[in-house]
């Protein structure tokens, strides 16, 4: 159950956290990791505000809408709250520590069971999946500076022991008390996911500098001061930093230990595509040459010096078109081949590679082969990118993790690249987009600038998102308002279709003076189109159909006495909601006056003649059996029908794509363009598609974009990471060949 409010929590995390004095190194500490924490909560929350804005802002209903903003104002009024709660739950930790004990029975204790998950609600597992993987992830990354922090908040603790260690600042600490700050929120579980999201985006992910800060005080108080940890074993050491090195690691071993630490899961994704390589090797019967005395094994370090050592290509001078012609596969076996056949090698030994380089030759090339055939990629980003197949066969032999580390810089670079151009439709387009010119500069600058070190892709791609952050926020605001003036325009169309339909369809059945139409036709439609208008917030929709209905039933013949005393009760109203009606859409004063008169002249006759507007609802054709005839179908509606029935799984896959999602338009002339889905209007089924820059392209249908679909001239863009979607082809590939 939400509380209500973090005031009684905050008074007892102060009164629990005056309780116990505390060390003045911890009490430094203490407070400054309450003070950065705050800071970062502060930035989390600000994300979390930001999110449920552009949810709302995007969202496909009223009542999905005013649940953000609702969301919004819960967060908005009670944020300080939370904060002040966060805070001061973190402070007590520093005054009574929890203890960490490794026994069995704890373990047992903390890990769920599948009978004790059965008893917990869908919402409350879905938020504990997602803190346990904040967690997990937090100790990992973190795993070296909070091991240290553990061993030395428990040498400064006197209960604390080696069985029972206390770590003030442990991950699950510090999301257990944001998520008991978060109880006095009253919101549902989509938005508490956001809340936990930006948490860990914002706070625990930044939860290093204030570990290094604590390690930092603690060592500068004399607490373990040598302490070393090893990522590899996960075991805690304390050593002298003898000068002498006589009780300190062999040279290397600790980071190389850290390394393997860090990337052991990374490597193992690697190591199965090394597999199935190492199969079709078996399978060709290729030998070895690594045993063959004589080849001489070219080392990684050699075989970048010699790629490094390769002449420019002729476009990668400064002022060239990069993009300049069809994208052109590398033959990366046949360059390293040629660069092998020109080294000297030692002893007249024929220079050759060992396994593992053959293998990142093949996957880059087989990697390559996928991005230059992806149908996804629009044309000047294809070219572009193969360009950088040397540039990215040096990074992957300099740095394997390329495969199978997501946030790589090589590979993060790419994928922003890929990103950024898919909204081109053609390469006439890049010669007046400065975004063009900015993923040309790139790819010129690591042409010509990498030698080897990763930091230019790390600067590059800063640099690229950056500039992509300021670009989307201009491109936002445009789509934003291409999305509200559509949104106006196409309920303003339906609205006066709606309201045509209407009267067409009630005047057309009865014979009505002159007067009486124009007065409906040229005056009370416009009243009937800013109720349907407003009709989402007043409800008045109903009451000016009415109003029509009431009008042709006054002019109808009457002849009954409670039918002519009916009659003298309604007119007096309906003559006053005509005349305001009217006189609300600014109607023509003095033709209104004119205009009533008439009314009221042709309601009298009609109530004094009893039959001045006569019913002429034509009556349904019959046969002799009294039933109606049954019209016989066209040829044009027996295709109609054949043809929505050949659309009906189409419009399924129409209904999945989503908001944000890329497609290709092809023209019957073979000229094609891509754009975004920025809108669904559901009361019109209207679906607007916008550019990259938010102006907006095409509306259609849903039944419109299905038949597009069926015709093959709508094809729906993937829009994962490019290197993802080409790794998991690589691997499908080797997989089917490998049987």
């Amino acid at each position: 159950m939400n509380k209500q409010s973090g005031i009684h929590y905050i008074r007892e995390h102060r009164e629990a956290g005056s309780s116990r004095p505390v060390p003045a190194e911890v009490s430094r500490i203490r407070d400054t990791v309450v003070a950065g924490l705050g800071d970062l909560l502060q930035g989390a929350f600000d994300a979390v505000d930001d999110s449920l804005f552009e949810l709302a802002n995007n969202a496909r209903s009223n009542n999905e809408q005013n649940r953000y903003f609702e969301a919004m104002r819960e967060i908005r009024i009670k944020r300080k709250g939370v904060e002040r709660h966060f805070q001061d739950a973190v402070a007590q930790y520093f005054s009574n520590p929890p203890r960490s004990g490794h026994s069995d029975d704890a373990q047992q204790a903390a890990s769920p069971s599948a009978d004790s998950l059965a008893l917990v609600g869908d919402d409350d597992l879905e938020e504990q999946v997602a803190l346990n993987a904040m967690i997990a992830k937090a100790k990992a990354h973190f795993q070296g500076p909070l091991l240290q922090l553990q061993a030395r908040f428990s040498a400064v603790y006197p209960d604390a022991s080696d069985e029972s260690p206390v770590n003030p600042m442990s991950p699950e600490h510090l999301c257990h008390a944001f998520t008991e700050a978060i109880q006095a929120l009253e919101i549902q579980i989509r938005e508490r996911l956001i809340l936990l999201k930006q948490f860990d985006r914002y706070v625990v992910s930044n939860l290093g500098m204030l570990l290094d800060e604590a390690n930092r005080i603690l060592i500068q108080a004399g607490v373990i001061p040598n302490f070393r940890y090893h990522g590899k074993t996960g075991q805690q050491r304390s050593r002298p930093e003898a000068p002498d090195g006589g009780s300190q690691p062999p040279a290397g071993a600790e980071s190389s230990q850290g390394s393997q630490g860090a990337h052991s899961g990374d490597d193992a994704i690697f190591e199965q595509i090394r597999h199935m390589l190492s199969l079709q090797r078996a399978n060709a019967g290729a030998p070895s040459r690594a045993s063959d005395p004589n080849f001489q094994v070219i080392g990684g370090a050699e075989l970048v010096a010699l790629l490094s050592a390769l002449p420019q290509q002729p476009a990668a001078t400064a002022g060239e078109n990069l993009s300049a012609g069809e994208p052109v596969t590398v033959d990366l076996h046949q360059v390293v081949e040629q660069l092998l056949a020109r080294s000297a090698a030692a002893e007249g030994k024929t220079p050759a590679l060992n396994e593992m380089d053959e293998d990142l030759i093949n996957l880059v090339s087989m990697l390559f082969e996928f991005i230059l055939d992806d149908y996804n990629l629009s044309a000047p980003i294809q070219v572009l990118i193969s360009r950088l197949q040397i540039p990215i066969l040096k990074v992957v032999i300099k740095d394997k993790s390329f495969f199978s580390r997501a946030t790589h810089p090589a590979r993060r670079l790419l994928n922003s690249l890929a990103r950024a151009g898919i909204g081109w439709s053609d390469s006439d387009e890049k010669t007046r987009d400065k975004l063009y010119d900015q993923i040309h500069t790139i790819v010129q600058r690591i042409l010509n600038e990498f030698d080897g070190d990763l930091t230019l892709f790390e600067t590059l791609g800063e640099e690229f998102e950056q500039y992509l952050a300021r670009e989307n926020r201009k491109a936002s605001l445009v789509e934003q308002r291409t999305r509200e003036s559509e949104r106006g325009r196409i309920k303003s169309q339906k609205a006066q279709e709606t309201v045509d339909q209407v009267l067409q369809e009630k005047i057309g059945r009865y014979r009505l003076p002159e007067s009486i139409r124009g007065i409906l036709l040229n005056g009370w439609s416009r009243v009937m189109f800013l109720a349907y208008l407003r009709d989402d917030v007043e409800h008045r929709w109903q009451e000016s159909v009415r109003v029509v209905d009431d009008l042709i039933w006054c002019l109808h013949p009457h002849q009954e006495d409670e039918e002519r005393d009916q009659w003298v009760r309604v007119v007096p109203g309906l003559i006053k909601s005509l005349r305001a009606g009217l006189e609300e859409v600014s109607y023509n004063s003095s033709k209104l006056d004119e205009m009533m008169g008439e009314l009221k002249h042709e309601l009298t006759q009609a109530f004094r003649a009893n039959a001045l507007a006569e019913a002429q609802e034509d009556a349904p054709d019959t046969d002799s059996t009294g039933m109606p005839e049954a019209t016989p179908q066209t040829a044009i509606q027996r295709e109609q029908q054949l043809e929505d029935a050949a659309i009906a799984e189409y419009v399924a896959q129409i209904d999945s794509i989503a908001i944000g999602n890329w497609v290709e338009f092809n023209l019957v002339n073979g000229a094609s363009f891509r754009c975004k889905l920025s809108a669904i209007i559901d009361e019109a089924d209207c679906f607007v598609f916008v550019n990259r820059m938010g102006l907006k392209v095409i509306e259609k249908s849903r039944t419109e974009l299905a038949h597009e679909m069926r015709r093959g001239r709508l094809t729906v863009l993937e829009q994962g990471a490019l290197i993802d979607r080409a790794l998991d082809a690589v691997v499908g590939s080797l997989r089917s060949k490998a049987g």
